[in-house]
This record gives C-alpha cells, structure tokens and sequence, in this order.
C-alpha cells in the first residue's frame, strides 16, 4: 500500500526519521508542520531540496487550518516532536488516523521530559512507542514499541543519542508496519490499569538535595548533565554547577552532617549525603571552599 503522509515534526529527533521516510518509494510526504516558534531551519531546508510543502500555524485545530491541511488528502499524519495537541477533528481527518513516536515506555513515562525522569527513578531500560493519537495526552492504542537498557554508565545525553538515532527507526518501521497492513494494536489499558505521567521539569528543579542517599543524588546530577542545565548547589553563598558525580559503591552508611566537604583534591572532592558520600568530579565554581565548608540544604 503506498502511503501519502503529512509531517508534524521539529527537532533533531525528527531529521533522522524524514531521511528514513523520504527514501520509501511507497510514501510521499504532502507537508511538513513545524512548531509554530520552531528555530529548526533544517526541516526547511529538506522541504525547499524535496518540493514538500512547509507550513506552521499556532492553531492546528483551527477550522483555516484544518481545512488547509484538508486539501493534501492524506492518508496518515505523522508526529514527531510536535507541541500541539490534536482534537478530535484533525484526529479523524486522515483515514489512517494520526501516529505519534514517545521517547518512553507507555503507559508508563506520559508527559514531559520523559528521559531525564527515567534516570532520576533509577530505571534500568526505557522505552520509545508508537502510538495511535487520541485526545488524551500519550493515551492512545501501542502499534510498536522497543525498550534499550540503561546501565550506570549513561546519562542524559548518552541516552538522548540513542534516541535521536532510535526513534527515527521505530516511527519508521511503525510506518511500514501499516503500509503493509499489518497493525496490531495494544491498548495501554491492557498493559496497566493507570500507567504515570511525568510534569514538565522547569528552573529551579536543577537544585541537588543533599538529604537524599548517594544513589539518588548520582541519579539526579546525571539526569541533567549538560547538554541539560546540570545541577546546581550552593556553597559559601556562591553557585556551583555539578555536571558529573561519581557513585561510590558499598560506601559506609554513617551519620555524619549532610552537605558537607569531607575530602578535596584539585579536581574532585567528596560530600556527604543522607547516607554516604558521593564523589564530584566535573563541576563549575569561581569560588573557594574548603574541607569542613557545607552546601545548602535544600
């Protein structure tokens, strides 16, 4: 079955995917829709090289554009990294309906910053899924789904490449699962009976809480490391930005005052936390502290 597609996408996650795509004989891309405040200039770009037409609007379910859209007579809208949600009207308006890739393992891991919050709960896989769009927020039915393990070694942004490079290739093989007609869906109900959804991180979330135990903290500074905001703590009243800490396996359990300085070298050092200590080893500070100095707690 050939395929003619409209493209909701921005972002690098969507670059690899359109190049996937794009090389399928059997699928033709009408348009591409971008965010509306999108600074992408490469989707651009592929639509001046490809003859697509590109367009944004800050209202798709608006009647102009649902009607515009309307005109291309697709068979399947694709979304990709898109920020709008989709109502009923342009949900029904292609007669395949409209597929979405998530960077998480639903029903589990709905909503925002989905990778971070992965790290930060100690997972030890996560999930991309595609999935059917309904007006819910990641609610709709499973067509495909892949987890890849995480493992003490990743962080934020290895897990980020992993996912520009992956999700690209399970939309795409969602894609030719249903130009072949070969679709079987699973409703997230019948995976768990609630799932989660995960709120968007915004400023002030980086702050470290130095009262929690070595393993959360290790979690917590690597699921914002650059190229996120990193954590951020305070010492003798100045900012320090922490990258990377080092988690120090079977590390005494002691009490002892949280926060505080227990060893410095010139380029790590090592604090105490609710139940260990944990080592920092790339960090940004312009001012001095010493063995004995305490950071905030939160």
């Amino acid at each position: 079955m050939k395929l003619n597609i409209g493209y909701f996408a921005d972002g690098p996650w969507s670059h690899l995917a359109f190049d996937k795509i794009i090389n399928d004989k059997d699928i033709t891309i009408s348009f591409i829709c971008v965010r509306f405040d999108t600074k992408d200039e490469t989707l651009k770009n592929y639509c001046t090289l490809y003859n697509i037409d590109y367009i944004k609007h800050e209202n798709i379910n608006s009647e102009y554009f649902i009607k515009k859209v309307a005109t291309y007579k697709c068979d399947l809208f694709v979304s990709m990294s898109f920020n709008q949600i989709f109502k009923a009207e342009i949900i029904n308006l292609p007669r395949l309906k409209i597929i979405n890739c998530h960077a998480g393992k639903l029903p589990f891991y709905r909503g925002r910053n989905i990778l971070n919050w992965a790290l930060i709960n100690d997972e030890k896989e996560f999930g991309i899924t595609v999935h059917f769009v309904d007006e819910g927020i990641d609610t709709g039915d499973i067509l495909y789904q892949k987890s890849y393990p995480i493992s003490d070694h990743d962080n934020y942004l290895s897990l980020l490449n992993i996912s520009y490079k992956e999700c690209a290739s399970v939309l795409y093989d969602a894609i030719v699962l249903i130009k072949k007609e070969n679709v079987k869906i699973t409703k997230q109900t019948d995976i768990h009976a609630t799932g989660f959804y995960c709120s968007q991180r915004k400023i002030g979330d980086e702050i470290i809480n130095w009262d929690q135990t070595s393993r959360d903290i290790f979690n917590f500074v690597r699921a914002i490391c650059k190229p996120g905001p990193m954590a951020r703590a305070f010492i003798n009243d100045q900012e320090m930005k922490i990258n990377k800490v080092e988690y120090i396996k079977d590390a005494p359990v002691y009490k002892c005052l949280k926060g505080s300085i227990l060893q410095k070298n010139n380029s790590d050092f090592l604090v105490k936390t609710n139940d260990s200590f944990i080592r920092v080893i790339e960090y940004e500070y312009n001012g001095k502290f010493r063995v004995g100095d305490r950071f905030e707690i939160k």
